[in-house]
């Protein structure tokens, strides 16, 4: 692929999410003086969108979707994060990244686990199948026995799954919410989920 295609991808995708960024409330709050070029608002908008439809990205995330540069990605989360646009939250290894004041500390847990295949399909399986045991959580997702164990852990260790007798998915409406609202930006097995689940719960926006 040239330069040019190159090029002329990244500023239709960033063109794309700054629409999308320039729709909602947080744009231009606390905008600094170096953001009045318009390549560098097109991109902090771009950013706004994309969170507000991918909210827990990461930042590798943000950056490769984006199709951004590691230093241009970081000159703008750490504004937008410093002047309130966005919160951040810590996830082992990763930093997620959420529109300010918008998610309680469950959702932003949640969400973030929801960008995991494994701990997402654990998620949807038990909300479909709440009787589901840990073999048959593995033999569904393809993992071993032992993985769906440390993931059942880390879930109990953050509120997200009770393992109190069996697995149970704690604060479900929640969490269902979540995979229907957000679907698109997941994988595939949240997106057949919403199409199953949406009459379940009903959202008001």
């Amino acid at each position: 692929m040239s330069n040019r295609r190159i090029d002329e991808d990244k500023r239709a995708t960033l063109r794309r999410f700054a629409a999308l960024g320039a729709a909602t409330p947080l744009v231009g709050l606390g905008a600094s003086d170096d953001d009045s070029d318009s390549s560098s608002s097109d991109t902090r908008d771009a950013i706004i969108g994309y969170l507000a439809a991918t909210p827990g990205a990461h930042f590798s995330k943000v950056r490769d979707d984006l199709q951004l540069g590691t230093g241009e990605t970081q000159y703008h989360l750490r504004n937008l994060v410093d002047e309130g646009t966005l919160d951040v939250r810590r996830d082992g290894d990763y930093k997620r990244f959420f529109a300010a004041s918008r998610f309680s500390a469950f959702e932003q847990v949640a969400l973030g686990y929801l960008r995991r295949d494994t701990p997402r399909g654990m998620l949807i399986h038990l909300l479909r199948d709440p009787d589901a045991t840990g073999s048959e959580l593995a033999d569904k997702l393809g993992v071993s026995r032992a993985t769906v164990s440390t993931y059942a852990k880390e879930l109990d260790a953050v509120g997200l799954l009770s393992r109190e007798s069996g697995y149970e998915v704690r604060n479900p409406e929640t969490v269902i919410t979540l995979l229907i609202r957000y679907a698109d930006s997941f994988g595939s097995d949240a997106a057949a989920f919403a199409n199953d689940a949406a009459g379940l719960i009903r959202f008001d926006p």
